[in-house]
């Protein structure tokens, strides 16, 4: 890290230095594209997204979950 933008960000309260860090991701979640995904990564989400696509799976219902969990 350049060493004046480690030491202007010293200077920051821990606040300020959580709303830069937002601030920082926002904008990268302003462009995805710009965004690279490592490919063996990617190749899992395709894996995950063809295994839904094949068996789509809805769940159970969050009532019912519930109540099997305090019943126990």
């Amino acid at each position: 890290m350049n060493a004046v933008v480690e030491s202007e960000l010293r200077t920051l309260s821990q606040a300020e230095r959580i709303l830069l860090v937002e601030e920082i991701w926002d904008r990268i979640a302003a462009d995805p594209a710009g965004v690279t995904i490592p490919p063996a990564q990617q190749a899992e989400l395709d894996r995950r997204l063809d295994a839904l696509e094949a068996k789509p799976d809805p769940g159970r219902p969050w009532a019912e979950v519930r109540d099997e969990l305090l019943r126990r």
